[in-house]
């Protein structure tokens, strides 16, 4: 893909408004992925940059990204973008070195760096599920080469997240998180799955296939209830591997975690 222009001086950032919705440690889960699968990446990276995109009415989770990250990427620098400029003056006096705020939207606006990671948790929830892939483009296009965009949606304290993970070359997974002691069934997932597949989830696309298979190994797995719900999960995701490429292991499984290869959940055309 070919980077965007930069935006002009004084230019309207891309995008709209969110609602701003933001809790302390609500996205713990999203974190916790990132700096355990991508960590090594930002290790090796000469410009270790991630972007905190539309990180809402306080600062709180670029904060807390920041944190995370530098347990696996000591050098890593968390730049916190939004597109009301309200949001951007109240989280300056939260800046501290590696941590900064700006003004800005989809064009991601780092002074012609190119970030390591771009985090958009609870951004596309209120567009059209046909303006996502335009948007997953335009910033796949900001990534450095090995870079990593991760777009996704978390219900409000962050015991439910699914969301999609995609390099330069486009979408590569869908993770599925979860708080393992309030899980009825897998499927509760489903309301937290992001734009490209929320509406997907019907009979004859494969998300929803993958989360009936996901029910059919949880209750299959009842007789490990007993010993604790990690349990539980990590033998109804091995169960799935032999139909689905789950592309993680037990060592993420234990997270209350599970990641399938996006094309076998990609939605059908047509």
């Amino acid at each position: 893909m070919t980077p965007p222009a930069p935006r002009p001086t004084g230019a309207r950032p891309v995008g709209a408004v969110t609602r701003g919705t933001t809790n302390p440690n609500r996205l713990r889960r999203m974190d916790r992925w990132i700096a355990g699968v991508h960590g090594p990446a930002l290790r090796r990276s000469d410009d270790p940059v991630v972007v905190d995109l539309g990180y809402g009415a306080a600062p709180w989770t670029a904060v807390e990204l920041l944190r995370r990250l530098r347990g696996a990427a000591p050098a890593a620098e968390v730049v916190g973008i939004e597109i009301e400029p309200a949001r951007v003056a109240a989280a300056k006096p939260y800046e501290q070195p590696g941590l900064s705020f700006r003004h800005g939207g989809f064009e991601v606006p780092l002074d012609g760096r190119s970030p390591s990671l771009i985090r958009a948790a609870n951004v596309l929830r209120q567009y059209d599920e046909g303006e996502v892939a335009a948007v997953w483009q335009r910033l796949c296009a900001r990534l450095a080469p090995d870079g990593l965009l991760v777009e996704g949606t978390c219900d409000e304290i962050g015991r439910r997240q699914v969301w999609v993970a995609l390099g330069p070359d486009g979408p590569r997974t869908v993770t599925f998180a979860t708080r393992l002691g309030s899980l009825h069934q897998p499927s509760d997932l489903a309301e937290r799955l992001p734009k490209a597949l929320i509406h997907r989830n019907v009979p004859g696309e494969p998300v929803h296939a993958f989360l009936r298979d996901f029910d059919r190994a949880w209750a299959a797995a009842a007789p490990y209830a007993s010993l604790g719900a990690r349990q539980r999960w990590i033998t109804a995701a091995r169960s799935l591997t032999t139909d689905w490429p789950l592309t993680d292991d037990v060592r993420r499984w234990r997270q209350g975690e599970v990641t399938v290869d996006w094309a076998a959940l990609a939605p059908r055309t047509g």
